[in-house]
């Protein structure tokens, strides 16, 4: 589903502008934000709060939370952090990270729904934009 919202988002922003250098502006512009806030550079938790809706609003924070969640997120084995007593994986990810193994029914339809959004926006701005005129 990663690749196809990126493969939707990329149609759609040249639905969206008038000229394929515009829009690897804009789509480059939009991508560096979401890596920057997708939580791996820097997890949920230490997002400021006034930024933590563009957490949100990332659909590549989905797919890292989705990724860390399904992978790890249901071991229960303990391991030894640097500094701090031994805890299971994951209640780590879940306090460190902010990543719930319960919360990946959500991750599965926001995937969807971003692409549902980016596949509607494409074929309304290749339907009614013309930028021929």
């Amino acid at each position: 589903m990663c690749f196809t919202y990126f493969s939707m988002y990329g149609m759609m922003v040249t639905a969206l502008t008038p000229d394929y250098q515009i829009a690897a502006i804009v789509s480059s512009f939009f991508s560096n934000f979401w890596n920057l806030f997708s939580g791996f550079l820097i997890p949920r938790p230490l997002i400021p709060i006034w930024w933590r809706w563009y957490y949100w609003a990332s659909p590549v924070a989905w797919t890292i939370h989705g990724i860390f969640a399904s992978q790890v997120g249901d071991i229960t084995s303990e391991a030894e952090i640097t500094g701090r007593s031994p805890m299971p994986v994951n209640e780590f990810i879940k306090d460190e990270l902010g990543l719930d193994h319960d919360f990946l029914v959500p991750v599965v339809f926001s995937h969807v729904g971003w692409v549902f959004l980016f596949f509607i926006v494409f074929a309304y701005g290749i339907k009614f934009i013309n930028f021929q005129r």
